[in-house]
């Protein structure tokens, strides 16, 4: 069994797409979208309906969901909060549908035990984990509580990999804005050895930025997402 995991898409469709066209190159039987679909990036439409087409399970993201349910609350200043306000502007009935409809958790079941999916913390997406920094005792906790051995905890926009005894959690990272310090694609690959545990591997794609930094300029998105694009990181 080989899974796909990407995240953080943020509305990037050239990123998508090589994440995608990778994956299928990589022969990955299940492609599963770990929250964030939009916000900040250029083309939510786009990603929205190649992710409805290409039918992929995907759980929301904090951003997701802020399109999904604006709150009749002061609109704030900010990065954030200017690109969900025009995502939102862009979206038909048809796409917030789809982002309303989204589960918080996908559950998959593997040789070596379960696997469970989400944005940020099982129970809350905008709740994010410090996988780094979680006492081992929290991170065996959280797994006891969702009943897996294994799980992908979306949110930190940056790869990685901790194993707590028999437990295994990933961040995969951030398709679409990854603040890893190297422009690109995160993609996580998930796979059962022949002794049925799962073993993984991080992919970092190029894609064309140029197109993503055309499309942020043309509709006049904040210019410092053109630098996070071109470099993987907020400026310093």
């Amino acid at each position: 069994m080989r899974i796909g995991i990407i995240a953080e898409i943020h509305a990037n469709l050239p990123a998508l797409e090589a994440a995608l066209e990778a994956l299928r190159k990589e022969g990955v039987e299940q492609v599963l979208a770990v929250g964030d679909l939009v916000g900040y990036g250029p083309h939510p439409r786009q990603v929205i309906r190649k992710l409805d087409r290409e039918g992929i399970p995907c759980v929301p993201g904090a951003a997701d969901l802020r399109v999904a349910y604006p709150l009749p609350t002061h609109r704030r200043e900010g990065i954030a909060e200017v690109t969900i306000a025009w995502t939102r502007e862009q979206l038909s009935e048809r796409e917030v549908g789809f982002l309303r409809n989204l589960r918080l958790r996908h559950r998959c079941e593997t040789p070596g035990g379960r696997l469970l999916v989400f944005h940020g913390s099982p129970e809350d997406p905008e709740q994010k984990i410090d996988l780094n920094e979680a006492h081992p005792q929290e991170i065996l906790g959280m797994l006891e509580r969702i009943r897996s051995r294994y799980a992908v905890v979306a949110g930190k926009h940056i790869p990685f990999r901790r194993a707590v005894h028999k437990g295994l959690v990933f961040d995969p990272g951030s398709v679409g804005l990854s603040l890893g310090g190297e422009p690109g694609a995160d993609v996580l690959i998930l796979e059962d050895d022949i002794h049925g545990e799962l073993l993984n591997r991080f992919l970092k794609l190029p894609y064309d930025y140029g197109q993503v930094a055309f499309d942020l300029a043309a509709w006049e998105l904040p210019e410092v997402l053109i630098e996070v694009v071109r470099q993987g990181r907020f400026p310093q």
